[in-house]
């Protein structure tokens, strides 16, 4: 019985441990990312500059993340689209997630042949030796619910994923088997572009 109770007690122990742990990374991501924030609209960078795409058979698939670090990055007319579009659905991916800094995502599905079916839950991300799939989808186009395209059409929606990511981090795009790393090369030009945002932005006493 007292071995039995030991046992339990280690393993109590070794679960809180864990929850720590993924809390204190998880903080450890926003604290990052708020220290990092530079002033909007002193980009340069166009919005494909900045997203992964991947192609799957017929499809070609676009993942731009909407975080605030990333897309202050962006020229003034792609940042004021893209921050109106992300903060028109905070409040629902607050609601849906239940994390206080939840990660929206862009993604769109575009098709280069005719009747082309698509699986919204099959795309994932891998981060940090994990694979992520949205706890919420928001639609953005009114046909997005039939899974199916026509020739060279767009469909797109909203990803929403619980807790923060660090950007600075590889971030892998996945749909069914299909995968890109294209994050890795566009992480340099993140901070390439940060330091210049930086260098112009008004000093303050």
């Amino acid at each position: 019985m007292r071995t039995f109770l030991i046992a339990a007690a280690l393993l109590a122990a070794a679960q809180t441990l864990s929850a720590q742990t993924e809390t204190k990374t998880e903080t450890a991501a926003q604290d990052s990312a708020r220290k990092s924030l530079v002033q909007p609209g002193l980009g340069t960078l166009k919005q494909d500059e900045f997203t992964v795409g991947l192609r799957s058979g017929a499809l070609l698939v676009k993942v731009t993340p909407l975080n605030e670090r990333v897309i202050r990055l962006a020229a003034p007319d792609t940042y004021n689209r893209l921050h109106a579009l992300a903060d028109s659905r905070r409040a629902a991916a607050l609601q849906r997630t239940g994390t206080k800094e939840p990660e929206l995502f862009l993604v769109s599905f575009f098709s280069y042949q005719p009747d082309v079916t698509f699986q919204p839950e099959d795309l994932r991300l891998e981060y940090n030796g994990a694979q992520l799939q949205a706890v919420s989808i928001v639609p953005l186009t009114p046909s997005w619910g039939k899974q199916r395209m026509d020739q060279q059409e767009t469909q797109a929606a909203i990803y929403i994923f619980s807790g923060a990511l660090d950007y600075e981090l590889p971030l892998v795009v996945r749909y069914g088997n299909d995968r890109n790393n294209d994050w890795q090369r566009i992480i340099p030009k993140l901070e390439t572009e940060r330091s210049k945002v930086l260098s112009k932005t008004p000093k303050t006493d």
